[in-house]
């Protein structure tokens, strides 16, 4: 990780595409440019088209993929691309995130108010298991970039104040925080709390996470199939979990 590289990708790809474009044009795409930059400044290797689909970056580690939602859209893309070499899936979290609103009529923007939820490595297995079926190939490889990132939303929602469904248009990286890569099925390990004593269920898996229950649950399905944890029984209607190592 190199937090000083990251500070300089971002201003000089935030001062570009601001003045091409002007806040609130580009939706994910700052994001999505400023990881790109930052795993692979040489335009050379990026955007290179392979079998008929196009790869963010193809370089000396692989193909790396930076997917900042909806992981179900990369099942394509990884049919053909894991027989090619090894994949890399980036996905960033905000850690820590502040709110901009701008109003849809003057186009002020308020002054940022700070979440108060701060994100954790857990939140990536929603995703996860839309390509579950993918993790176990032994050329996948995982790495979640937890961000500090500003989001701005357009004051154009459907409730009273109008932040209810309103519309997001862009997240934009403050600092790099923390990479946490997962090449292996023992590096799954690394998405369950240290403090998290054996066996195990998913309500426990929840209180230490933070998630909801749904989410524990489905972050436990996860580990189990790719075999990071195993079933040693159940506690009433609940599976018990010991970690495989």
């Amino acid at each position: 990780m190199e937090k000083d590289r990251f500070d300089e990708v971002s201003k000089d790809m935030i001062a570009s595409e601001r003045q091409k474009n002007g806040i609130g044009t580009l939706g994910e795409k700052t994001l999505h440019a400023i990881l790109k930059n930052y795993y692979e400044p040489k335009i050379e290797n990026q955007e290179i088209r392979m079998n008929g689909y196009v790869a963010d970056i193809v370089n000396e580690h692989g193909i790396i993929e930076i997917q900042t939602r909806s992981f179900d859209k990369l099942r394509r893309k990884l049919d053909v691309f894991l027989e090619l070499q090894p994949v890399t899936i980036v996905y960033p979290i905000p850690y820590i995130k502040w709110l901009k609103w701008v109003d849809n009529e003057t186009g002020e923007v308020q002054k940022p108010r700070k979440s108060t939820r701060k994100g954790t490595p857990y939140m990536i297995f929603p995703e996860l298991y839309k390509i579950k079926s993918y993790l176990s190939h032994p050329n996948i490889n995982l790495c979640i970039v937890m961000l500090n990132l500003e989001e701005i939303k357009i004051l154009n929602g459907w409730s009273r104040d109008k932040k209810r469904g309103a519309e997001k248009v862009d997240r934009i990286p403050t600092e790099i925080v923390e990479e946490i890569m997962v090449t292996s099925r023992s590096e799954y390990l690394k998405l369950i709390p240290d403090e998290l004593i054996e066996p195990f269920t998913s309500k426990d898996y929840k209180e230490a996470t933070k998630l909801s229950l749904s989410v524990a649950q489905t972050a436990l399905n996860v580990l189990y199939s790719v075999g990071a944890v195993k079933r040693v029984g159940k506690d009433g209607r609940l599976y018990l979990y010991e970690r495989v190592r």
